[in-house]
Formats: C-alpha cells, sequence, structure tokens
C-alpha cells in the first residue's frame, strides 16, 4: 500500500475541484427541486451559465 507523504506535498488540480463543487451544488439543487427534473434554466443558474458567459465577453 502507498500512502501520500504528510506535509502538503500533493498536487491539486483546480479545474477538478472546480468541477467537483459544480457536480455538489447541482446534486443539492436536484434534492431540493420540487418538481421531479431540474429546468434547464435551473440548472444553467446553478452552474452560473450567464455569469461565465458575461465575464467571457469582456
Amino acid at each position: 500500500m502507498h500512502v501520500a507523504p504528510v506535509g502538503g506535498t500533493a498536487v491539486q488540480d483546480h479545474v477538478a475541484l472546480a468541477e467537483i463543487e459544480l457536480c455538489g451544488e447541482l446534486i443539492i439543487a436536484a434534492s431540493t427541486a420540487r418538481e421531479d427534473r431540474l429546468s434547464l434554466e435551473s440548472i444553467d443558474e446553478v452552474l452560473r451559465v450567464a455569469e461565465e458567459r458575461d465575464a467571457g465577453s469582456e
């Protein structure tokens, strides 16, 4: 068995961490949804699509 050394030498993939956070937010939104499924608009809101689109156009 290989164990990572202690002392903060683990490499963090910031893109993967951001994706995991967004997936968690989608799961929370889906679990609290009043309907069977999230609408496309709700998914876009959770994923902050409009914010990213606005930031990309600047």
